[in-house]
């Protein structure tokens, strides 16, 4: 029996909960959060702890990290150094050099280490991705996600901008996405952004875009805006280019970007060639819950199957990287060389 902690209950927090509660090989002995929050009803009254150290003191197997960004790296690695697992939310960290030091923990310490890309288990994603790599490259990727968020979503986003900017938190999904086609290494980054709102930060923007050029000629774009002023129209762009056609979701702009479950929904893949299109329909896809209980499904094998873990964390450094120096390149107005952006 794998014993788990999980902390942040927020919105990904108590989906992993969830997910965890419904597999049998695993017992939560323990739920931190720094204030109370409300369970769902299908959770039972698991005992509620208020710090993180806590919930170390009960020699967890499995650490789940859900809470905000900047805390991911020092408890990874506290967790770790306990002798626990862990399943830390994306993005991995707030720095190259923090992500890099929990990846040598995990190797020193010998634990597992997932983040949480939830579009790798989601089957309709993968199917995308072997399209395009099937079309072989080089590759353009473009690629955004923009929410026009208010009332309680406007809310949690001012939240995550305290410390992470839309093109971080949202980026490195889509940008692991790019890493997964090309297997070029990326070479430089050019951002742009602005501020739209006077209820963030002077420092912050709600909007930013990004391009990345990788060394085997591929090229890509990635935006993404939050906020009551944001459009929803062409909010989400999915396509891929490459010499012999391309790769595109088509049923993506639904004019609902709030809606969670629509930011993973693919519905539907236009394989397009000079020869004529294909169009595959994806139905039945799975949801929210039903992808955090992948990913969760995943973590307890890699646990249980010892996964070779070494691509995967390779990936989510280098993903990170890209959407690190995107936010340098927007605060700077200077490109950024990859290598470079901390």
């Amino acid at each position: 029996m794998i014993r788990a902690v999980i902390a942040g209950l927020g919105n990904m927090g108590l989906s992993h909960a969830l997910a965890l509660h419904k597999d049998p090989g695993v017992q939560i002995v323990g739920l931190v959060n720094r204030s109370p929050v409300a369970l769902p009803e299908e959770l039972p009254p698991y005992p509620r702890l208020n710090s993180f150290s806590e919930g170390l003191e009960l020699k967890p197997d499995l650490v789940v990290i859900a809470t905000y960004s900047d805390s991911h790296a020092d408890y990874a690695c506290a967790a770790m150094d306990a002798g626990a697992h862990v399943f830390v939310e994306k993005p991995l960290a707030t720095t190259v050099s923090d992500a890099e030091r929990v990846v040598a923990k995990a190797n020193e310490t010998g634990r597992k280490l997932v983040v949480g890309y939830i579009l790798r288990h989601h089957p309709s994603w993968v199917r995308l991705i072997e399209e395009a790599r099937g079309l072989g490259g080089p590759f353009v990727f473009r690629l955004n996600l923009n929410q026009q968020s208010s009332g309680a979503e406007w809310e949690t986003h001012k939240a995550l901008m305290q410390n992470t900017s839309p093109i971080v938190d949202c980026g490195v999904h889509y940008v692991d996405v790019m890493c997964q086609i090309t297997d070029g290494k990326p070479l430089r980054v050019h951002g742009m952004g602005v501020r739209l709102s006077d209820e963030i930060a002077e420092d912050m923007y709600n909007y930013g875009q990004f391009q990345v050029v990788f060394d085997d000629g591929s090229v890509g774009w990635y935006e993404a805006g939050w906020g009551p002023m944001m459009s929803e129209t062409a909010f989400f762009v999915k396509d891929i280019v490459s010499p012999n056609g391309s790769v595109s979701i088509t049923d993506g702009n639904k004019g609902a970007s709030a809606d969670i479950d629509g930011h993973t929904k693919v519905g539907s893949i236009l394989v397009h060639r000079p020869d004529g299109d294909e169009s595959i329909d994806l139905p039945d896809e799975p949801g929210h819950q039903e992808l955090c209980d992948a990913e969760q499904a995943y973590m307890v094998r890699a646990i249980t199957e010892n996964i070779d873990l070494t691509r995967h964390m390779q990936d989510a450094v280098q993903s990170l990287a890209i959407c690190l120096a995107a936010d340098e390149s927007i605060r700077t107005g200077q490109p950024i060389t990859l290598g470079t952006a901390q």
